[in-house]
């Protein structure tokens, strides 16, 4: 995410101009001065502040090791970084950063989540029913995403709720829980969802709800983004 993927900077569907203009496939190599240790079957294998972190465009984030960090794990050569060989991220059990468990890929230096308290209203409707209708909302900025509008359960038909066993992770926003909205005949599957535990960077939706503009009938007063071409 962030620098080469999403509408980030160096991906191909960026939001903004580069001067000069760059063009085609980019990788990007940084040091990143942070403990890594990875664990399988109960031992230790990497354990280094030795590390790279490797932006590709149209893969994940990666971490990138001396060979020595690495011996006996599966590893490949990185060509832009000479000297430093990638590691499945399916190779080891658990990884951590700083002692922080990861899931997926490792937190990037780059994304950002912004919480606001706004008056953006928010109205939420399925089969003409309204779920949510009201202007005392959370928006969200996330690098490189639209952002999001989140409410307060006491602004939601929660008794049109009812709990799914769904959930999901984000290492920007940690663990959702999700909702399905269930009137009369009709079920609509996860279509809302809310982080009951969010590391202390997203702690302002804590426990707020947000809805899938997929599955409902969603009108959200959201910034309009600046057009490309105006920036010329």
């Amino acid at each position: 995410m962030s620098l080469v993927a999403g509408s980030g900077p160096l991906s191909a569907a960026r939001a903004g101009i580069l001067h000069p203009p760059v063009d085609g496939d980019m990788v990007y190599v940084e040091p990143h001065p942070r403990r890594v240790r990875a664990m399988r079957d109960g031992r230790t294998v990497i354990d280094t502040d030795r590390v790279v972190l490797v932006h590709r465009r149209g893969r994940p984030l990666s971490y990138a090791f001396r060979p020595a960090d690495v011996a006996g794990l599966p590893s490949q050569p990185v060509p832009e970084a000479p000297g430093f060989v990638t590691v499945p991220w399916s190779a080891v059990d658990t990884w951590f950063e700083e002692g922080r468990a990861l899931v997926h890929y490792p937190p990037n230096p780059y994304h950002r989540v912004d919480c606001r308290r706004t008056t953006r209203r928010l109205r939420v409707t399925v089969a003409g029913v309204p779920l949510v209708d009201t202007a005392d909302t959370v928006i969200l900025f996330e690098t490189a995403l639209p952002p999001r509008l989140y409410v307060d359960p006491g602004h939601v038909r929660t008794d049109l709720l009812t709990p799914s066993t769904t959930t999901s992770y984000c290492n920007y926003k940690g663990c959702a829980t999700y909702w399905h909205v269930r009137l009369g005949g009709t079920l609509v599957e996860d279509a809302a969802w809310s982080y009951p535990d969010p590391p202390p960077e997203s702690g302002a939706i804590r426990n707020l709800i947000g809805f899938d503009e997929t599955k409902v009938d969603l009108t959200a007063e959201l910034p309009t983004p600046v057009r490309v071409m105006e920036l010329t």
